[in-house]
């Protein structure tokens, strides 16, 4: 190959062809002797006669440049020029070694790295150059470090993934040493750093040219609880001012995976790391499985959740346990309602409730313990149990704690308590003080029908106000804590019932429960958790951050889990022993990214594919359109146009395919709407609104291509500028925000829809709208409809034709399954023929088509076919798609084919008629 620049010639030898030029151009030139003269009286017969066909006496020299230039450009054509054939920065003097990190970090531009490196491949395969190709996060191979042929590499990087762990660089610089040659080194890297110095180990080997991200990955930490929220960090290593979206996913009371949540995590310039937070009732909390980061596919962008934000166990204990007692007077009946939902309830005696270790005890005035007993709590409580008590007669009766500071107190007790609202009583009953912003019950609001008549008094004390939660609005502390160890305890100055207050009956008494049970955390020390048990892995994340089944993996001992490093023998997942769960995710609370820093000698290179553009085909059809113009000017010279009309027909044959090809057809233009059936949707304005709506049509027209007889091609309409008559179908996204079109898009919709096109709105808001109510999106679409001539609109019909226009349906899922999905209401309700379950009706395709479940993200595929988005759970999920594929073809089916399946129905009648 011979190169010149950006341009290089395949086959550099033909190019000798071009020395012979000058040569032949003499030749051509020659002139031939002249012509004997002999006398011959017979020539006086030929006098006067005139020869249409004339022979010059030499060709003409702009003919003769004509031919040159024909057999130049056919030489050049045949020595195969090519523009960008190589990658720059990498020689064809030395092997070449193709190092890719192939970690978690590489997987949101994954695509362009492969083409990067087949791109990489392809140029050392026309140098004949070997080639070593190693993936760094990829265990290694018993043939690692060997060198083969570029083409052979190339099935490997087609259907290479990446890991779901970060590269482990610093053990691979060690295994480089099996290379004992020079090489040239092109490094994938994702543009983080682990603090090794690869990079000086790879300049040790050679030349190094690097390739980047387009953008660093971003991350994000483990979920925990904090003040009564789930809390977690995005981590990212670059600058700048960016909003992050987290979306928290869990599965509905069917089992369905939803988002039940979303946050933002907002960066300042400077920030590497930003906070996020969901304020989620507690039943969602419940919920949770993971925290992913939206735009940002990956296995850091994905957070799991386990025990640390499941449903706690609490244990209920009271000082009187008699049968016969009244529900409503039971200490523990308010505890119930309140704590049922959210945590599982143990009611057993103290002794026995000890060995269970729930998260939290609750005491309901009990007054004096067994020595035994307080000791055996005690010890628990410093492990890092919650202990709640509360107030009551038999606590206040006791002593206990009067004298001096009973550890299992939070506080001295003054004997005798306080009533008040009596007619013995210190004052009118009395409310509740706002809460502190520091303390755990910060945000709620204390209602002001929640009045104390009766409590417990705390001994004056210098730690008081700062071991006080929650106080009555003279100052009295109502609700006091104290940490002993590694656990806490609280004490309620009040009874759990309603004797000393109407605190059991309020909201409020339901959302402090929630506060102080959620709040507690599993230990520091992971190891004493979850050692002396075999953790099985459940399910286990890919490196683009998807989870799943991990059937054929081993389990782990849980001591060696509690310390494990990510990795191909401990994979990011969920980990279970028994009823117990552990999410080994990438990054823990104090993690960061840092920023690759490259050092001087390395060549930097861009993530962009440079493709090979190959001239030969031009070329070549140059040559012949100059050598048919020779023909046609050597036939002007001869005298012989006329033949033109013959050849004219060839010359149109020949040249037009390659103009026609050479044409550009631009979507949106007429011949590209015109040439094949094409689907759209509309822009909305709002970028990623339009990005999910083009995934979606192009996964809905690769399941149309591969299923039925229509192969429609996908375009993005702009409402104000493009035509609408080209199109069958137009999906319609509705966003809250979306800008409404003018009065001349509107008036190219109304025809649009006249004439028989159908447009299909999308509100999305399915998972958050419920029977009847009015939700951003639904205004929204109420505002963007309003200026159209639609019919009057009914929920589809069980028999509707697009039940049954391709496939036979019950239902229309997309990304969601609740919403409901409005057609044109038949003008008359129609009559059913006799053995048929489908009425009567004489129905074109309906003009518009609403629903909400978020078709397009059940549709949406990436450039490589696979879906974009999560739709419901495992099997269930898959069928759910499944099903919104269905109904996509059915749509484009009975757009195109109108009410063909409808008038099914009259066939046995007709053929009745005809005597059949």
């Amino acid at each position: 190959m011979l190169s010149l620049g950006p341009l290089a010639f395949l086959t550099p030898w033909l190019l000798l062809g071009l020395v012979a030029l000058p040569v032949i151009w003499w030749l051509l030139r020659a002139t031939p002797p002249a012509p004997q003269q002999v006398s011959f009286p017979g020539v006086r017969l030929l006098l006067g006669l005139e020869d249409p066909e004339r022979t010059p006496e030499r060709t003409p020299w702009w003919l003769l440049l004509l031919r040159i230039l024909a057999l130049a450009i056919a030489i050049l054509a045949l020595a195969d020029p090519v523009l960008n054939p190589r990658e720059r920065g990498v020689s064809a003097d030395a092997p070449l070694l193709i190092v890719m990190d192939g970690g978690w970090a590489s997987a949101p531009d994954w695509p362009a790295r492969q083409a990067r490196v087949i791109s990489a491949l392809e140029a050392a395969d026309r140098d004949g150059r070997s080639v070593y190709l190693e993936v760094i996060a990829q265990p290694r191979a018993a043939d690692s470090f060997t060198a083969r042929p570029a083409r052979d590499w190339v099935g490997y990087i087609e259907n290479l993934t990446p890991a779901a762990w970060s590269p482990g660089r610093s053990a691979f610089a060690e295994e480089l040493t099996a290379i004992d040659e020079s090489v040239e080194v092109l490094w994938l890297h994702d543009g983080l750093t682990d603090g090794s110095t690869f990079a000086e180990d790879l300049l040790a080997l050679g030349t190094v040219s690097s390739i980047g991200p387009r953008q660093t990955a971003r991350a994000i930490t483990a979920p925990r609880f904090e003040n009564g929220e789930v809390f977690a960090e995005v981590l990212r290593s670059d600058s700048g001012l960016e909003r992050r979206q987290v979306i928290a996913f869990g599965p509905d009371p069917n089992g369905i995976q939803r988002a039940l949540g979303t946050g933002e995590a907002v960066f300042e310039a400077e920030d590497t790391r930003a906070e996020v937070r969901f304020d989620l009732p507690t039943e969602l909390v419940n919920r949770i499985t993971r925290l992913s980061i939206e735009g940002a596919p990956s296995a850091g962008a994905v957070a799991l959740a386990d025990d640390a934000l499941r449903r706690r166990t609490v244990a209920l204990v009271a000082g009187d346990v008699s049968e016969e007692q009244i529900r409503l007077l039971d200490p523990l009946h308010y505890l119930r309602t309140a704590l049922e939902p959210t945590a599982d309830l143990y009611e057993l005696p103290l002794s026995d409730v000890l060995p269970a270790a729930p998260d939290a005890i609750v005491l309901a005035d009990v007054g004096t313990l067994a020595r035994a007993e307080q000791d055996a709590l005690q010890t628990w409580v410093e492990g890092g149990g919650l202990l709640i008590r509360f107030a009551g007669p038999r606590l206040a009766s006791s002593g206990t704690g009067q004298i001096e500071r009973d550890p299992l107190l939070p506080v001295r007790l003054r004997a005798g308590g306080r009533s008040v609202g009596g007619a013995m009583s210190w004052g009118a009953p009395k409310r509740l003080r706002p809460f502190a912003e520091d303390g755990p019950f910060a945000g709620l609001v204390p209602p002001s029908e929640v009045e104390i008549t009766s409590q417990v008094m705390a001994q004056p004390d210098p730690e008081l106000a700062n071991l006080t939660l929650a106080a009555l609005e003279d100052g009295t502390p109502l609700v006091t804590a104290r940490s002993v160890g590694e656990g806490r305890v609280v004490l309620f100055h009040v009874t759990a019932g309603a004797r000393w207050s109407t605190l059991p009956l309020s909201g409020l008494f339901v959302q402090m429960l929630d506060r102080l049970t959620q709040s507690t955390r599993p230990a520091t020390d992971m190891t004493s958790d979850l050692a002396g048990a075999v953790w099985t892995p459940e399910r286990l994340l890919d490196g683009f951050g998807q989870l799943q089944e991990a059937s054929l993996q081993a389990g782990i001992p849980g001591e060696e889990l509690a310390t494990a490093l990510t990795g191909p023998d401990a994979r990011p997942g969920l980990y279970r022993a028994g009823d117990r769960s552990f999410a080994l995710n990438l990054f823990a609370q104090d993690d960061a990214l840092v920023a690759l820093d490259l050092p001087e000698g390395v060549t930097q290179l861009g993530l962009d594919t440079v493709e090979d553009v190959f001239y030969k085909p031009l070329l070549l059809t140059i040559a012949l359109a100059l050598l048919l113009l020779d023909a046609l000017a050597t036939l002007a010279l001869n005298g012989r146009l006329f033949l033109s009309r013959a050849v004219a027909p060839l010359l149109a044959v020949m040249l037009l395919p390659a103009f026609a090809e050479a044409q550009e057809v631009v979507e949106g233009s007429p011949v590209f709407a015109t040439s094949e059936t094409v689907i759209a949707h509309i822009l909305t304005g709002d970028p990623r609104t339009d990005e999910k709506a083009r995934a979606g049509m192009q996964g809905l027209a690769l399941m149309l291509n591969q299923r039925t007889a229509v192969e429609p091609r996908v375009a993005s309409v702009d409402l104000e500028s493009d035509e609408l008559a080209f199109y069958p179908l137009l999906y319609w996204p509705v966003v809250e925000g979306q800008p409404t079109p003018t009065d001349e898009a509107y008036a190219k919709l109304n025809r649009f829809i006249r004439n028989g096109g159908m447009l299909l709105f999308d509100t999305a808001d399915a998972n958050i709208a419920a029977v009847g109510t009015s939700t951003p999106n639904r205004r929204t679409l109420q505002r963007l409809a309003e200026p159209l001539d639609l019919p009057p609109l009914e929920p589809i019909p069980e028999d509707h034709v697009l039940t049954r226009t391709f496939y036979l349906l019950q239902a229309f899922p997309g990304r969601f399954i609740n919403g409901n999905t409005w057609v044109e209401a038949a003008p008359d309700p129609g009559e059913y023929e006799e053995g048929s379950p489908f009425r009567q009706l004489n129905d074109g395709v309906t003009p518009v088509l609403i629903g909400s479940n978020d078709w397009a993200a059940a549709w949406a595929v990436d450039d490589l076919g696979a879906p974009l988005f999560q739709v419901g759970r495992g099997a269930t999920g898959n069928r759910q798609r499944e099903i919104a594929y269905r109904f996509g073809v059915n749509v484009v089916m009975y757009v195109l084919t109108g009410n063909y399946k409808s008038d099914q129905v009259h066939v046995p009648a007709l053929l009745e008629r005809l005597g059949q």
